[in-house]
Protein backbone atom coordinates (compact mmCIF):
# COMPACT_ATOMS: atom_id res chain seq x y z
CA UNK A 1 0.00 0.00 0.00
CA UNK A 2 1.47 3.35 -1.06
CA UNK A 3 2.23 6.05 1.47
CA UNK A 4 -0.44 8.74 1.58
CA UNK A 5 0.62 12.37 1.00
CA UNK A 6 -0.76 13.36 4.40
CA UNK A 7 1.52 10.83 6.09
CA UNK A 8 4.61 12.35 4.47
CA UNK A 9 3.32 15.83 5.31
CA UNK A 10 2.91 14.85 8.96
CA UNK A 11 6.45 13.45 9.06
CA UNK A 12 7.84 16.62 7.50
CA UNK A 13 5.97 18.80 10.01
CA UNK A 14 7.42 16.83 12.92
CA UNK A 15 10.94 17.30 11.55
CA UNK A 16 10.35 21.04 11.10
CA UNK A 17 9.11 21.42 14.68
CA UNK A 18 12.21 19.63 15.96
CA UNK A 19 14.46 21.74 13.75
CA UNK A 20 12.86 24.94 15.06
CA UNK A 21 13.65 23.94 18.64
CA UNK A 22 17.21 23.05 17.69
CA UNK A 23 17.76 26.38 15.94
CA UNK A 24 16.56 28.17 19.08
CA UNK A 25 19.01 26.15 21.18
CA UNK A 26 21.90 27.12 18.89
CA UNK A 27 20.97 30.77 19.21
CA UNK A 28 20.36 30.74 22.94
CA UNK A 29 23.41 28.74 24.07
CA UNK A 30 25.80 31.40 22.70
CA UNK A 31 23.45 34.20 23.74
CA UNK A 32 23.73 32.83 27.28
CA UNK A 33 27.51 33.03 27.04
CA UNK A 34 27.65 36.55 25.64
CA UNK A 35 24.96 38.07 27.88
CA UNK A 36 26.03 36.02 30.92
CA UNK A 37 22.43 35.20 31.75
CA UNK A 38 22.23 31.77 33.45
CA UNK A 39 18.46 31.53 32.92
CA UNK A 40 18.99 31.37 29.16
CA UNK A 41 21.54 28.58 29.50
CA UNK A 42 19.20 26.64 31.78
CA UNK A 43 16.45 27.01 29.18
CA UNK A 44 18.66 25.40 26.53
CA UNK A 45 19.41 22.48 28.84
CA UNK A 46 15.71 22.02 29.67
CA UNK A 47 14.67 22.14 26.00
CA UNK A 48 16.88 19.14 25.25
CA UNK A 49 14.30 16.81 26.79
CA UNK A 50 11.67 17.94 24.26
CA UNK A 51 14.14 17.63 21.38
CA UNK A 52 15.05 14.10 22.45
CA UNK A 53 11.36 13.22 22.56
CA UNK A 54 10.91 14.45 18.99
CA UNK A 55 13.89 12.34 17.93
CA UNK A 56 12.25 9.20 19.31
CA UNK A 57 8.80 10.03 17.93
CA UNK A 58 10.13 10.71 14.43
CA UNK A 59 12.16 7.51 14.39
CA UNK A 60 9.11 5.53 15.49
CA UNK A 61 6.99 7.15 12.78
CA UNK A 62 9.58 6.41 10.10
CA UNK A 63 9.83 2.77 11.19
CA UNK A 64 6.04 2.49 11.20
CA UNK A 65 5.78 3.86 7.67
CA UNK A 66 8.47 1.52 6.39
CA UNK A 67 6.88 -1.52 8.05
CA UNK A 68 3.28 -0.77 7.05
CA UNK A 69 3.71 0.88 3.66
CA UNK A 70 6.89 -0.78 2.38
CA UNK A 71 7.89 2.34 0.42
CA UNK A 72 10.26 2.27 -2.52
CA UNK A 73 12.13 4.84 -4.58
CA UNK A 74 11.66 8.49 -3.67
CA UNK A 75 9.31 7.81 -0.75
CA UNK A 76 11.83 5.46 0.83
CA UNK A 77 14.62 7.99 0.35
CA UNK A 78 12.45 10.67 1.96
CA UNK A 79 11.81 8.55 5.05
CA UNK A 80 15.41 7.40 5.49
CA UNK A 81 16.56 10.98 4.98
CA UNK A 82 14.16 12.09 7.71
CA UNK A 83 15.69 9.59 10.13
CA UNK A 84 19.22 10.78 9.34
CA UNK A 85 18.25 14.44 9.67
CA UNK A 86 16.72 13.95 13.11
CA UNK A 87 19.79 12.06 14.26
CA UNK A 88 21.98 15.02 13.32
CA UNK A 89 19.53 17.50 14.84
CA UNK A 90 19.62 15.58 18.11
CA UNK A 91 23.42 15.70 18.13
CA UNK A 92 23.34 19.44 17.37
CA UNK A 93 21.10 19.93 20.40
CA UNK A 94 23.59 17.99 22.51
CA UNK A 95 26.36 20.35 21.41
CA UNK A 96 24.13 23.31 22.31
CA UNK A 97 23.68 21.82 25.79
CA UNK A 98 27.46 21.42 26.12
CA UNK A 99 27.87 25.10 25.26
CA UNK A 100 25.09 26.14 27.66
CA UNK A 101 26.73 24.22 30.49
CA UNK A 102 30.01 26.05 29.86
CA UNK A 103 28.12 29.35 29.64
CA UNK A 104 26.81 28.69 33.16
CA UNK A 105 30.35 28.22 34.42
CA UNK A 106 31.47 31.44 32.74
CA UNK A 107 28.48 33.53 33.78
CA UNK A 108 30.60 35.68 36.09
CA UNK A 109 33.83 35.69 34.07
CA UNK A 110 35.15 38.80 32.38
CA UNK A 111 34.31 38.59 28.64
CA UNK A 112 37.24 38.02 26.30
CA UNK A 113 37.80 39.00 22.65
CA UNK A 114 36.98 35.45 21.58
CA UNK A 115 33.33 36.01 22.56
CA UNK A 116 32.68 38.10 19.45
CA UNK A 117 34.35 35.52 17.18
CA UNK A 118 32.32 32.74 18.79
CA UNK A 119 29.14 34.75 18.26
CA UNK A 120 30.04 35.24 14.58
CA UNK A 121 30.69 31.53 14.11
CA UNK A 122 27.36 30.78 15.79
CA UNK A 123 25.55 32.97 13.27
CA UNK A 124 27.13 31.05 10.40
CA UNK A 125 26.36 27.57 11.72
CA UNK A 126 22.80 28.52 12.65
CA UNK A 127 22.25 29.75 9.09
CA UNK A 128 23.77 26.50 7.81
CA UNK A 129 21.30 24.47 9.85
CA UNK A 130 18.37 26.62 8.73
CA UNK A 131 19.38 26.41 5.08
CA UNK A 132 19.94 22.67 5.33
CA UNK A 133 16.39 22.24 6.63
CA UNK A 134 15.05 24.63 3.96
CA UNK A 135 16.81 22.54 1.32
CA UNK A 136 14.97 19.51 2.73
CA UNK A 137 11.58 21.21 2.64
CA UNK A 138 12.06 22.57 -0.89
CA UNK A 139 14.18 19.67 -2.18
CA UNK A 140 16.74 22.30 -3.15
CA UNK A 141 19.98 20.57 -4.08
CA UNK A 142 21.71 23.87 -4.87
CA UNK A 143 21.08 25.22 -1.38
CA UNK A 144 22.34 21.96 0.13
CA UNK A 145 25.58 22.31 -1.83
CA UNK A 146 25.94 25.88 -0.59
CA UNK A 147 25.65 24.67 3.02
CA UNK A 148 28.44 22.16 2.46
CA UNK A 149 30.71 24.81 0.98
CA UNK A 150 30.28 27.07 4.02
CA UNK A 151 31.75 24.47 6.37
CA UNK A 152 35.29 25.50 5.41
CA UNK A 153 34.66 29.01 6.73
CA UNK A 154 33.49 27.59 10.06
CA UNK A 155 36.62 25.44 10.29
CA UNK A 156 38.81 28.46 9.64
CA UNK A 157 37.12 30.57 12.32
CA UNK A 158 37.38 27.74 14.82
CA UNK A 159 41.11 27.32 14.10
CA UNK A 160 41.62 31.07 14.52
CA UNK A 161 39.77 31.11 17.85
CA UNK A 162 41.68 28.10 19.17
CA UNK A 163 45.05 29.57 18.16
CA UNK A 164 44.18 32.91 19.75
CA UNK A 165 43.11 31.29 23.00
CA UNK A 166 46.18 29.08 23.11
CA UNK A 167 48.27 32.27 23.05
CA UNK A 168 46.17 33.69 25.86
CA UNK A 169 46.78 30.56 27.92
CA UNK A 170 50.53 30.84 27.32
CA UNK A 171 50.76 34.54 28.20
CA UNK A 172 48.06 34.82 30.88
CA UNK A 173 48.09 31.78 33.19
CA UNK A 174 45.29 33.31 35.26
CA UNK A 175 42.97 32.93 32.23
CA UNK A 176 43.80 29.30 31.45
CA UNK A 177 40.52 27.92 32.79
CA UNK A 178 38.34 30.45 30.96
CA UNK A 179 40.28 30.09 27.71
CA UNK A 180 40.06 26.29 27.83
CA UNK A 181 36.28 26.52 28.32
CA UNK A 182 36.02 28.83 25.32
CA UNK A 183 38.06 26.43 23.19
CA UNK A 184 35.59 23.71 24.14
CA UNK A 185 32.68 25.97 23.15
CA UNK A 186 34.28 26.87 19.83
CA UNK A 187 34.86 23.22 18.97
CA UNK A 188 31.25 22.38 19.79
CA UNK A 189 30.06 25.12 17.43
CA UNK A 190 32.38 23.74 14.75
CA UNK A 191 30.79 20.31 15.25
CA UNK A 192 27.34 21.85 14.74
CA UNK A 193 28.60 22.99 11.33
CA UNK A 194 29.68 19.41 10.60
CA UNK A 195 26.21 18.12 11.42
CA UNK A 196 24.61 20.77 9.19
CA UNK A 197 26.90 19.50 6.43
CA UNK A 198 25.77 15.94 7.11
CA UNK A 199 22.14 17.03 6.74
CA UNK A 200 22.91 18.79 3.45
CA UNK A 201 24.62 15.67 2.12
CA UNK A 202 21.61 13.46 2.81
CA UNK A 203 19.35 16.01 1.11
CA UNK A 204 21.35 15.52 -2.07
CA UNK A 205 20.86 11.78 -1.62
CA UNK A 206 17.11 12.31 -1.21
CA UNK A 207 16.85 14.41 -4.36
CA UNK A 208 19.32 12.56 -6.60
CA UNK A 209 19.48 9.11 -5.06
CA UNK A 210 23.25 9.63 -4.93
CA UNK A 211 25.26 9.28 -1.73
CA UNK A 212 27.57 12.23 -1.17
CA UNK A 213 30.33 11.98 1.41
CA UNK A 214 32.65 14.85 0.51
CA UNK A 215 32.49 18.07 -1.47
CA UNK A 216 34.67 16.55 -4.20
CA UNK A 217 31.89 14.06 -4.91
CA UNK A 218 29.53 16.94 -5.67
CA UNK A 219 31.83 18.99 -7.85
CA UNK A 220 33.36 16.06 -9.65
CA UNK A 221 36.83 17.30 -8.78
CA UNK A 222 39.44 14.89 -7.58
CA UNK A 223 40.72 15.48 -4.04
Amino acid sequence: MAIRPDELKHLKEMILKMASLVEASIRDCVRALVTQEPIIAKGVIAADLTINAFDVQIDEECIRLIARRQPVGRDLRFITTGMKITSDLERIADHAVNIAERALKLSEAHPMKAYSDIARMREIVQRMVKDAIDSFVNEDKGLAKDVIERDDEVDEINSSIVNELMLVMAKEPENIVQASQLIYISRNIERIGDHATNIAEVIIYMVDGRIVRHMADITGQTP
